[in-house]
């Protein structure tokens, strides 16, 4: 996976959990960080803030899987 592909699916998708993107490119979350982190610097993506909790009481989310990101359009 390239940025170029990452970008394309945040394009699509909009808004996404990491636990997704790990998912969907079979990459490590810390990897798809530092390319997420690349589209942060760029301007182009956001990291929403957490909420405390995804609206369950299962507690079965690991809390750092659960971060989102957004795509920004340009203006």
């Amino acid at each position: 996976m390239i940025l170029s592909d990452l970008r394309s699916y945040l394009q699509q998708q909009r808004r996404v959990a990491l636990i997704d993107l790990v998912n969907h490119f079979g990459t490590d979350a810390d990897a798809l960080r530092g390319m997420l982190n690349k589209w942060v610097s760029k301007g182009r993506v956001r990291k929403m803030p957490l909420e405390s909790s995804c609206g369950t009481s299962c507690c079965k989310c690991d809390p750092a899987l659960t971060e989102l990101y957004e795509w920004i359009d340009e203006k």
